[in-house]
C-alpha cells in the first residue's frame, strides 16, 4: 500500500492539486473506482487537512454514485456502494439518471450512459463548488482504447489514449467580479500508471469490497470483447511493450499540442463579434507538418462553431489545401464554419466565421438560462491556480522539436511496423496486436452498416438560421449557441447620453415623459441569428422623417413618448457598425425580437428600437480557443 499511496502522491502533484483542494470523486462502487476511494481518502489524510466538523467525514473529499437506472438492481446496488463509501469516511451523493427522452437503446447504450453520468458529474462539482473530478481509468483501459482506435485506423494522437488531465467545460456560467466565466471542472486520471491487478490488490489490501456490473462483460460492447482478448494474451513482456507504443504516442501527442498552442498565439485574431481571423502569412503553412496544421484548423475551427466533433478523412484533407494555399481566393464551408479570404487583405488572411446553413446534431443545447448572480466565492479561480501548479510540471517535460516526435503523419498500421522497427515493440508482441485488430475489425464491420442505417434515422437535425429561442424575460440572462451570453432589460431612466454628435432633439429628455415601451408587463424577448432582413430594416429606419416637434412624438392621451426618432439614429450608428463588420460574419450575430418577430435590439452593433432597453451581448464561447487545458503526461 505504501507504494500505491506514494505513485497516487506523485500524480496529484502532476495534476497540480493541493491537499487543501476540494476534489470529487466518480464511483461506480467496481475495483477500479473503490481503489480511487482507498488512494484519494489516505491521500487527502495524510496532508494537514482531515476530517470536518462534524468528525465523520474527510474534508473537501466528495464522491459522485450515477445509479444509471437501466438494471433491475441498480437503485440497491448504489445505496450499498454509497454506504461503503460512507464507511471510508468520505461524503457521497447518488444521483438516479433521468432519461427524458426514454432509455438508450442497446447499440448506444455505453455512450449515452457515459454522457449522462459526465453531465451529471458536472452539474454536482458546479453545486458543491468544486473544481477537480478524479476518475478511476488505468491503464488497462489504456490498452483497451488503443486496440479499439487502431482496429478503426486511427492516427497517433487518437492512440495516445485518454489524457491524464483535461478541462471539461459545461453550459454553466459564473458571474465573478463583474465578469463571466465559463464553469469547468479538471477532470484528472491519477490512475493510469496502475494495471487492474493493482485495483484488486488495492481493494484487498485496505479490505474493501466491490460490486460487479455484469454488462461490463457482455460481448456486445468492443471494449468488453477486446478486454477478454487481452486477457488471455496478456504477459508480463507484451502488457509492458504496449504501454511503451502509448507512451511514444503521448509524447508526440504533447509535441503537437504544444506547437498548436504556439500557432494559435502566433496567427489567431478573435473579434467580439464572435468569427476568428487567421494570418496566413504569419502561419507560414508550408513549414508545418500535416499532422500540428490539421490539429491547428480543427481547433479553430471548433472554436468558432462550437460544436466539438472531430473533423477527419475528405474534410481534414480539403481544409489542409486550402490553408496551405496563399494567397487564398476561394470560400469553403465545413464542420459547421465559413471560411473565406478576409477583405482587404488580398488573401494572406482568412476569416471563419459560423455557418448558420450547416446542420447541428438534435440534441445540441441551443439556448440555455440562468442567473447573474454575483457568485460569493469564485471557485474558477481555484482551478485557474491548480492548472498553473500542472502546467510549471509539464515545462519540465516539453517536447521541443520534431526529432522527439516518432510516428508524426501515421495511422495505426504505420504506427506499430515503425514501433517494431525501432524495437519498441517486439516481433511476437506486433503480431499479437495485428491479430487482435483484424478480430475487432471484423466485428466493426459487420455492425456499421446495421448502426449507420439507424442513425440515419434517428438523427434529428435543425438548422441555426431557422432557431428562435424560449422567450427571455426582462432581466434573464441565456448562452446562446454556447457562443454569447445574451441579457436585456427595460428601465425607466433615458439616458442623456445616447449619440455623441448627433442632432437628437433635446425635448425627449424635457418634463417628466417616459417611453411606451417601460410598462409593457409582459413584454418578452427571443433570440435568433441575424438575417438579411434585419439589414434592411436598418436602412429603412434610417429613411423616416425626423420629429422636430416635442408633443408629435407622444401617444394621444397617455403623454408616454414614441421611439422612431431614438430607432432611427440607434439603425445609423449601427449601419456605420456592421460596415466594420464582414458580411460572411454577420449572419451569426445574435438579435432580440419580439413575440411577433420585429426586431428589438442587436447588441452586437449597438442597435435597440426604444432607449429605455438595455441589452448586450457577449462574445463568451463555453469552450475557449485551444479546447482548454490537457495534458498527456
Amino acid at each position: 500500500m505504501a507504494k500505491y499511496n506514494e505513485a497516487f502522491s506523485r500524480r496529484m502533484a502532476m495534476a497540480g492539486i493541493k491537499h487543501h483542494n476540494r476534489i470529487a470523486l466518480g464511483v461506480s462502487g467496481g475495483p477500479d473506482s473503490m481503489a480511487l476511494c482507498v488512494l484519494a481518502a489516505s491521500w487527502k489524510t495524510e496532508g494537514l487537512y482531515g476530517f470536518d466538523n462534524s468528525g465523520k467525514f474527510i474534508d473537501g473529499l466528495f464522491a459522485i454514485i450515477v445509479d444509471h437506472g437501466l438494471r433491475s438492481e441498480s437503485k440497491d446496488e448504489a445505496s450499498l456502494v454509497g454506504n461503503r463509501v460512507s464507511e471510508m469516511g468520505i461524503r457521497c451523493k447518488i444521483v438516479r439518471c433521468d432519461w427524458l427522452n426514454g432509455k438508450p437503446k442497446q447499440g448506444h447504450l455505453q455512450e449515452s450512459a457515459r454522457d449522462m453520468r459526465y453531465k451529471i458529474f458536472q452539474d454536482v462539482c458546479m453545486q458543491n463548488q468544486i473544481s477537480v473530478l478524479l476518475v478511476a481509468h488505468h491503464a488497462d483501459d489504456q490498452a483497451e482504447l488503443f486496440i479499439l482506435r487502431s482496429s478503426r485506423d486511427s492516427g497517433v494522437l487518437g492512440l495516445a489514449g485518454m489524457a491524464f488531465t483535461s478541462q471539461v467545460f459545461s453550459s454553466h456560467t459564473n458571474f465573478c467580479n463583474n465578469y463571466w466565466k465559463n464553469h469547468s471542472v479538471l477532470l484528472v486520471r491519477p490512475l493510469l500508471d496502475f494495471s487492474k491487478e493493482d485495483m484488486y490488490k488495492i481493494c484487498q489490501g485496505s479490505n474493501r469490497d466491490w460490486v460487479e456490473d455484469p454488462t461490463n462483460r457482455s460481448p456486445l460492447f468492443a471494449r468488453n470483447r477486446i478486454r477478454a482478448s487481452l486477457g488471455n494474451l496478456f504477459s508480463g513482456t507484451f502488457n509492458s511493450e504496449l504501454q511503451a507504443v502509448i507512451s511514444v504516442c503521448r509524447r508526440t501527442r504533447i509535441y503537437v499540442d504544444q506547437m498548436c498552442n504556439s500557432l494559435i498565439k502566433q496567427s489567431i485574431t478573435v473579434m467580439d463579434q464572435g468569427f476568428a481571423v487567421i494570418n496566413l502569412k504569419t502561419l507560414n503553412p508550408s513549414k508545418i507538418e500535416d499532422i500540428c496544421l490539421s490539429k491547428f484548423i480543427t481547433l479553430v475551427l471548433q472554436f468558432v462553431s462550437q460544436r466539438q466533433r472531430p473533423i477527419r478523412g475528405s474534410t481534414s484533407k480539403l481544409l489542409l489545401q486550402y490553408v496551405r494555399t496563399i494567397p487564398c481566393k476561394t470560400s469553403l464551408t465545413a464542420a459547421g464554419c465559413y471560411i473565406r479570404p478576409a477583405p482587404g487583405s488580398k488573401g494572406f488572411k482568412a476569416l471563419v466565421c459560423c455557418s448558420v446553413d450547416c446542420p447541428l446534431p438534435s440534441n445540441a443545447e441551443s439556448f440555455h438560462t440562468f442567473s447573474n448572480v454575483e457568485e460569493k466565492h469564485c471557485f474558477s479561480d481555484e482551478l485557474e491556480q491548480i492548472i498553473a501548479n500542472g502546467k510549471s510540471y509539464s515545462n519540465n517535460n516539453l517536447v521541443t522539436n520534431s526529432s522527439q516526435a516518432q510516428f508524426l503523419d501515421m495511422r495505426s498500421q504505420s504506427v506499430l511496423d515503425e514501433a517494431r522497427r525501432l524495437d519498441v515493440i517486439s516481433e511476437s508482441t506486433h503480431r499479437n496486436i495485428i491479430s487482435l485488430q483484424r478480430e475487432e475489425v471484423s466485428h466493426f464491420k459487420s455492425k456499421t452498416d446495421e448502426v449507420a442505417s439507424g442513425c440515419e434515422s434517428k438523427q434529428g437535425t435543425e438548422h441555426i438560421a431557422a432557431f428562435l429561442s424560449e422567450p427571455l424575460l426582462p432581466g434573464q440572462t441565456c448562452y446562446f449557441m454556447n457562443r454569447f451570453i445574451i441579457s436585456w432589460k427595460l428601465s425607466k431612466e433615458i439616458s442623456s447620453n445616447w449619440f455623441r454628435g448627433e442632432p437628437l432633439s433635446l425635448s425627449y429628455l424635457e418634463g417628466d415623459g417616459h417611453c411606451c415601451c417601460v410598462n409593457e408587463d409582459e413584454m418578452v424577448a427571443k433570440v435568433r441569428t441575424m438575417i438579411d432582413a434585419d439589414w434592411l430594416y436598418l436602412a429603412k429606419l434610417t429613411k423616416l422623417p425626423h420629429s422636430d416637434n416635442f408633443e408629435a412624438t407622444r401617444l394621444p392621451l397617455t403623454g408616454k413618448i414614441t421611439c422612431s426618432d431614438y430607432s432611427r439614429l440607434s439603425a445609423k450608428v449601427a449601419l456605420k457598425s456592421l460596415k466594420s463588420i464582414p458580411v460572411a460574419a454577420r449572419k451569426s450575430i445574435p438579435v432580440l425580437v419580439d413575440d411577433h418577430g420585429r426586431l428589438l435590439s442587436i447588441p452586437s452593433i449597438g442597435f435597440k428600437h426604444c432607449p429605455c432597453m438595455k441589452a448586450s451581448a457577449v462574445f463568451k464561447p463555453r469552450v475557449p480557443l485551444g479546447g482548454g487545458h490537457s495534458s498527456f503526461l
